[in-house]
């Protein structure tokens, strides 16, 4: 029989390789343990990139610096702050990101696709996402995606990145129409970093698509393998066995520090002291 295409995304893909524990908190395990609480700074960027989907989606006439920073305010996630006054302070902050990075827009330049699912497939994998702005210039389509972190972004950060290569092979497929070019939006800095794959580049990042789909794949079988052998009988919590519990193994590292399952991994716990959920925020002068 043939072998089943694994089913992901970039993020699915990109855990695996972060972390295989994470992998399996995040996707094998049902019901999966808890979290820790919400990160501010996933707060701070939900709340931008709502408000920018919903500006391209208001009427030509309406489409102002001053709307991006209505739709902020009334999109606004209060999630993972210190307090009501830190949550204002990022709040207001947000809508002069907002408003400033839509006066650099031309509210007539209409993408052809805002929040758009694509998605495509190869001999190994069935591979979809969310793309936050498709536009298209001239004959070809670009890939937009922002970015609201601390950190400045490099062309580095575009060339490396596995899901706007996937983003671009499977819009160009989907649409029917030539995508190579990539695009980092910093929406704090207004800064702007773009790569133009070429068709070998991008076979080499679906490649290494395939090959992380491959390892990810086979983790998932014995996963599955296991749970029904015994998973049921011995229900949800029971402790995995020791080879499969080493073929999903921890990375610790630095971003342990950061991790949602920070509290059910001893190694990751030994690896960095936690944060608190504001931590991710930048220093507001």
């Amino acid at each position: 029989m043939p072998k089943r295409l694994y089913t992901c995304t970039p993020s699915r893909l990109n855990t695996w390789l972060d972390c295989p524990r994470r992998y399996r908190f995040t996707y094998l395990d049902r019901p999966a343990p808890p979290k820790g609480p919400p990160w501010a700074h996933n707060s701070v960027g939900a709340s931008v990139h709502n408000a920018l989907a919903g500006w391209w989606r208001e009427p030509y006439e309406r489409r102002t610096p001053a709307m991006a920073a209505i739709l902020l305010s009334k999109g606004w996630i209060t999630e993972g702050f210190r307090d009501q006054e830190q949550s204002t302070l990022w709040r207001d902050r947000a809508r002069a990101m907002v408003s400033g990075y839509a006066s650099t827009l031309d509210p007539s330049d209409e993408p052809v696709g805002v929040e758009r699912t694509v998605a495509t497939r190869t001999s190994v994998i069935a591979v979809s996402g969310r793309v936050d702005r498709i536009d298209r210039r001239g004959d070809e389509l670009v890939i937009v995606d922002y970015k609201t972190g601390r950190r400045p972004l490099t062309e580095d950060d575009a060339r490396s990145s596995l899901a706007l290569a996937i983003y671009a092979v499977a819009s160009s497929r989907v649409m029917r129409r030539a995508c190579r070019t990539v695009e980092l939006h910093h929406v704090p800095t207004g800064s702007i970093v773009q790569w133009e794959h070429t068709d070998e580049s991008l076979a080499r990042h679906i490649g290494r698509a395939e090959d992380i789909a491959r390892e990810a794949s086979e983790a998932d079988e014995r996963y599955r393998a296991w749970r029904a052998d015994a998973g049921d009988r011995d229900g949800p919590r029971a402790p995995l066995p020791p080879d499969l519990d080493a073929s999903l193994p921890p990375k610790p590292g630095p971003m342990c520090s950061w991790c949602d399952y920070r509290r059910h991994c001893p190694e990751g716990q030994a690896a960095g002291t936690p944060h608190q959920p504001w931590d991710g925020l930048p220093d507001v002068d």
